[in-house]
Formats: structure tokens, C-alpha cells, sequence
């Protein structure tokens, strides 16, 4: 991946992502392009070797990034989806923005190396209980009504991957989140972007020792 040649320009009619497979602030932003239909292409990034092309574009190095027909660059996932949001307002889903992010990377990560995570783990659950909460109010199968809407991409990529740092049983108390997750799970455009729990666990065995395996799968 990371000898990838320089791309040619953006075609007008789509727009191109630069991406890693198993990001999971990549993924909100796959999510929202399959949401909405948006014609788009790849290009997944070596993030432990960027080419230098890549870094002209975004100096930062980071992932997702948008590129436009019109050279325009933009990244962060949450500027990314409103971005897409705002220029593709005809296409659902309808704005939201959850800004949670969760321990589901830093949990497993200490665990492995042996250190304390009683604290990580006492603010997931409270995470946790306040979105099953958010929910029991709402009654609604998804967080902002019946059908799915920037929140809930905003959160799932953290939520698909659960069973890769073994944190089911944090779910066993929270029935409107295991509920929604299913409801998720039903979702075309999460079904498009998914990968198997045996594929996170893999990536993630080589991500914790800090030698990531981007290619896993292909």
C-alpha cells in the first residue's frame, strides 16, 4: 500500500477517500457514503509508511480524508461526514453529531500490556449507560428517531468492533444499546462497510504490538 503511485485527478462526477480498512474514524465516513450514494473511490494509506504525495495533500497524515473534483482536501471524520452532510443535503441521513468516543482501543490495549484499566473501564460504563438511556427516553429504535441518522454512524464503527476487545458483558446492562446495535446490524450501509469479528481481532493482535497488518484479508 504504501508504494501506491500519486492518483490522477478526482473524476467530476464522484469523490475520492483516503482511507485505512480498519479505521474506525475512516469507517464513519464510509458509512456516510454508502448512506447516501455518494460515487466515490478508495485509496487506503499505509499509515506507518504515508507516501509523500499523501502528506503534500494532508500534511497531518490522517485519515479519512475527502478529496473533491475541485482539489479541494478535507479530514477529521466528523468534519468529513458534515462535509458530505452539507454538500449532498438532498441524500439522508439528517445531521447529528454524537462526539462520543469511547475506551473500545484503549481497554484491550492496556489489558495487553498488563496495566490497570478499572478506571477506563468505570467511564465506559457510565458512556454506556447514558446512551442506553438517551435511548429508553427516546423510544426509538435508533438515537435521534426511527430511522438512522449521523449519530448513530457516528458511533457504530466503536460499537462493531466490541467483541474484538472482548467488552460484550459491558452491554449485558444496557437492553436499548444491545437493541440498537441489532438494529444496526440490519443497516445497508454498515453491511457494506463491515468486517468479521475474526478480521478486527487479527488486525488488532498486530495493532497492539504496534505492527500493523493493513493488508489483512486482501
Amino acid at each position: 500500500v504504501a508504494r501506491t503511485p500519486e492518483p490522477g485527478p478526482v473524476p467530476k462526477d464522484s469523490i475520492r477517500l483516503y482511507s485505512m480498512r480498519f479505521c474506525p474514524y475512516a469507517q464513519r465516513t464510509r458509512l456516510v457514503l454508502h448512506a447516501k450514494g455518494i460515487k466515490f473511490d478508495t485509496i487506503n494509506i499505509h499509515l506507518r509508511n504515508k507516501p509523500e504525495w499523501f502528506l503534500e495533500k494532508n500534511p497531518l497524515g490522517m485519515v479519512p480524508t475527502l478529496e473533491t473534483p475541485a482539489g479541494e482536501v478535507i479530514y477529521e471524520s466528523p468534519i468529513t461526514c458534515e462535509y458530505l452532510d452539507e454538500a449532498y443535503p438532498e441524500k439522508n441521513p439528517a445531521k447529528n453529531d454524537a462526539g462520543v468516543e469511547l475506551q473500545f482501543y484503549k481497554i484491550p490495549v492496556r489489558r495487553l500490556k498488563g496495566e490497570d484499566v478499572s478506571g477506563l473501564e468505570a467511564e465506559l460504563k457510565v458512556s454506556l449507560t447514558k446512551l442506553d438511556e438517551h435511548l429508553v427516553k427516546k423510544k426509538t429504535k435508533f438515537f435521534d428517531g426511527d430511522t438512522i441518522t449521523m449519530i448513530d454512524y457516528m458511533l457504530w464503527p466503536f460499537f462493531e468492533r466490541i467483541e474484538m476487545g472482548d467488552l460484550e458483558p459491558f452491554l449485558d446492562n444496557t437492553p436499548e444499546l444491545k437493541k440498537w446495535r441489532a438494529h444496526m446490524l440490519e443497516d445497508p450501509a454498515v453491511k457494506a462497510t463491515i468486517h468479521s469479528v475474526e478480521s478486527h481481532k487479527a488486525f488488532f493482535k498486530g495493532y497492539a504490538v504496534e505492527k500493523p497488518d493493513y493488508d489483512y484479508g486482501l
